[in-house]
């Protein structure tokens, strides 16, 4: 091979090497996020929360699975309701028990790729100190001008009686919409 190939064939390694570096690093999760959760009852949107205090990092590289970890921590005294008015009864014993359990913990155990950039984050949820499983169906879309942005949109749905909470407290549904949406950059 001569010197303009070798050269060629270097740079193209270099730059693909650039590339999947960039995948590899550690992520951190943009201040400009919603990390919440929405209730339905009847069909109808009862309350939405949106966690201010969110301690969220991810290792990722999509060619590398295997590797990919991701964690979540929310301060529930955050939390800020769409309906104020519900904030003692979400934050008091029957719910969130905010006095007692001052965080919501989510760590990955493993992603499955779909295609497409979607993909399942399996994981355990740790809400009013109680673990349990749960998957969230996750989009990580890579901004086409900068490597080192990734857009996120992750959902899926609990049941509060899974974590201990009350049941159809005041006629909001067991059945939580929990959700992600921003940007994960490169640290």
């Amino acid at each position: 091979m001569n010197a303009k190939y070798k050269n060629i064939a270097l740079v193209g390694c270099l730059s693909a090497a650039c590339i999947s570096n960039a995948y590899a690093q550690n992520w951190s999760l943009s201040p400009n996020r919603e990390v919440g959760f929405s209730i339905q009852s009847l069909g109808m949107t009862v309350v939405k929360g949106d966690f201010g205090s969110v301690n969220a990092k991810m290792q990722f590289d999509p060619k590398a699975l295997q590797n990919a970890s991701t964690q979540f921590t929310m301060q529930v005294d955050s939390l800020k309701l769409s309906k104020p008015s519900l904030k003692n009864m979400i934050m008091g014993e029957d719910l969130f028990y905010a006095a007692k359990y001052k965080t919501v913990n989510f760590k990955s155990t493993q992603f499955k790729s779909l295609g497409n950039n979607r993909y399942q984050i399996l994981g355990n949820l740790t809400l009013r100190g109680v673990t349990k499983p749960v998957v969230f169906d996750t989009t990580l879309t890579p901004n086409a001008s900068n490597p080192n942005v990734l857009k996120v949109t992750s959902k899926t749905v609990i049941n509060r009686s899974d974590f201990g909470m009350k049941k159809a407290v005041a006629g909001v549904g067991e059945k939580v919409n929990i959700h992600l949406n921003g940007q994960w950059n490169t640290q």
